[in-house]
């Protein structure tokens, strides 16, 4: 049993859907709190739309989004270790979301979404973590060209 992250930064939703064909992904989940987004095709209800008219489901799990405050600290001092440490704080706040989490990818290949292209500068690395700290379910990151497969064990900055 594994989870995805995906990031669509850098891709048209061609390249989305081919990225989540290629880790044979079935549902979607949203894990912006803010599901909008500049890019076309990629806020809620037509990112959504366009999901199930491709055969993939989609779910929005708000709860794991980063909070505002940690968002609007990070754009005003750019301290990534910070971001981290109160983000991880928040989560651990959020067990009972990431047990829904963790069920739902025993029963459907789920991909964990936001816009980053580099998951190591997003948040999802850190839900996606939680989850395999808490269920040992494995984690692998979707990008354009390759799929890096990554697990606490082998990321010794997901700990830090």
């Amino acid at each position: 049993m594994s989870i995805f992250t995906i990031g669509y930064e850098g891709l048209n939703i061609d390249n989305f859907l081919a990225l989540l064909r290629s880790g044979c992904v079935e549902t979607v989940v949203d894990i912006r709190e803010l599901p909008l987004s500049r890019k076309r095709g990629f806020s809620k209800n037509g990112l959504r739309d366009m999901l199930n008219a491709h055969g993939f489901a989609y779910r929005h799990m708000s709860e794991l989004g980063c909070p505002k405050p940690i968002r609007d600290q990070y754009r005003q001092d750019g301290d990534w270790q910070r971001y981290k440490k109160d983000f991880k704080r928040y989560l651990s706040l959020k067990n009972d979301v990431i047990a829904d989490l963790s069920e739902m990818a025993g029963s459907s290949n789920c991909a964990l979404l936001c816009f980053e292209a580099n998951y190591r500068m997003c948040h999802r690395s850190m839900v996606a973590d939680a989850v395999h700290l808490a269920y040992g379910i494995e984690v692998a990151h979707l990008q354009a060209g390759t799929v890096k497969t990554a697990t606490t064990a082998n990321r010794p900055e997901a700990l830090a």
